[in-house]
């Protein structure tokens, strides 16, 4: 209970100066959906938010972060965390849409992470070279990829130092073995600034929407010795398997179930070989760049592979 009565603090420091409430009012919404629904504190603490973000007529870069830590951006592995960054811009890019104002790279010794920020936020410009100390940011996620959104209550100090910029890209290879749940043909949320993969056809966010699809692939590679997960976004997806989101689309109509999309891709793809290179962000390689492999070790058999990752 000590961590729901600390998440319990925080929800009521945001909303402390909009709605009339006590922390013992947040801890026990967060208890109900704990306790009594079995919901992970994590989505129990987002749908308190959200609840009191309606009863407020707020918008969420409206508050606060209610306890953003300090944080490397390569250790960023979860959607809508409030972190506290001390990076430099490494790149700026032309944005794609009126209501963004700038978008580009942020880095420090641990990599780099794409970074937006919205008009609406009225912030001032980051200078591409310059480092910064960034305050009350937030994460989001897309196909795998993280980056951080600054809103109205991020603040922006230039920084004396420089800010060092590391390489956070690994490389992998093994064999192909498996592809998880959550590929092929997905949805996604179609509300803005919301990426998220679609349940049932429901949003942790934003509940029941009409989706947007999108592909995906969630894969495991085994050397051997070791396993690791790899995702590969759409492009990456048409490209690895030879299906492309308008043939995937076509191939789930015909068959009224978009689960065929991904049984194919996995009778195209498991078993070979890949060398695959791009960012580790928490347990997974996102694919930036990828070759399959001919010839590979005698000592690391497909078939022997392939029976061990069942046993997994």
């Amino acid at each position: 209970m000590a961590d729901l009565q600390t998440h319990a603090e925080e929800i009521h420091e945001q909303f402390s100066d909009h709605l009339d409430l006590t922390v013992e009012d947040v801890e026990e919404r967060l208890a109900s959906l704990v306790n009594e629904y079995s919901v992970p504190v994590d989505e129990a603490r987002r749908s308190v938010v959200n609840s009191y973000l309606d009863e407020a007529g707020l918008e969420r870069d409206e508050i606060g972060s209610g306890g953003a830590e300090q944080a490397l951006v390569g250790d960023i592995d979860e959607d809508e965390q409030w972190v506290d960054l001390r990076v430099k811009v490494a790149d700026l890019w032309d944005p794609n849409h009126d209501s963004i104002a700038q978008v580009g790279l942020l880095g420090d010794e641990s990599g780099t992470i794409k970074f937006v920020s919205f008009s609406t936020s009225e912030l001032e410009e980051l200078e591409e070279g310059t480092s910064y100390a960034l305050s009350n940011v937030v994460t989001d996620e897309y196909q795998g990829n993280y980056s951080v959104k600054l809103n109205r209550t991020t603040t922006i100090t230039e920084l004396d130092e420089e800010i060092e910029v590391g390489d956070d890209s690994d490389e992998v290879e093994g064999a192909l073995v498996d592809i998880q749940s959550g590929s092929g043909l997905i949805k996604r949320c179609p509300e803005d600034d919301c990426t998220r993969v679609l349940q049932n056809g429901r949003c942790s966010e934003h509940g029941q929407v009409d989706g947007e699809f999108d592909l995906r692939i969630k894969a495991v590679l085994d050397d051997g010795d070791a396993v690791q997960e790899v995702i590969f976004n759409e492009e990456a997806t048409a490209e690895l398997t030879g299906i492309g989101l308008d043939e995937a689309k076509e191939m789930a109509q015909d068959a009224l179930d978009t689960t065929v999309v991904g049984e194919e891709m996995a009778d195209r793809i498991v078993g070979r070989y890949y060398r695959v290179r791009g960012p580790t962000l928490g347990r997974y390689v996102l694919a930036d760049e990828f070759e399959e492999l001919s010839g590979t070790d005698d000592t690391v058999d497909a078939e022997s592979l392939l029976i061990r990752a069942r046993s997994l």
